[in-house]
């Protein structure tokens, strides 16, 4: 995958819990990109199978709202986005990020 701001900032906000669900418009708010742009990463993550994704149960919905879909990192989701921002900590490009980050 190539390494962009973009697909830097969601492996960040995808690992920040890797073993959660991850609902689309949170996820672009904690990445700080907007869903044009997180929703084409989203596609190609499903595509790699990186994540999986579902729908939220309707049952448990409290709201007046149609259930939003969620997405779950798969193990080879966790290793690859791993390596996506184990090589930004060594790219000069994503130092503000990265420091942005912690």
């Amino acid at each position: 995958m190539k390494r962009t701001h973009a697909v830097v900032q969601v492996a960040l906000a995808l690992m920040a819990d890797p073993m959660g669900r991850h609902w689309g418009y949170e996820l672009s708010k904690a990445a700080g990109v907007r869903s044009g742009v997180m929703y084409p990463i989203l596609q190609r993550l499903l595509h790699d199978g990186w994540v999986t994704d579902g729908w939220e149960d309707p049952a448990e919905i409290t709201r007046r709202r149609p259930p939003r879909r969620y997405y779950v990192l798969t193990d080879s989701g966790r290793r690859g986005l791993g390596a996506v921002v184990a090589d930004a900590q060594h790219d000069p490009r994503f130092a503000p990020l990265l420091a942005w980050g912690r």
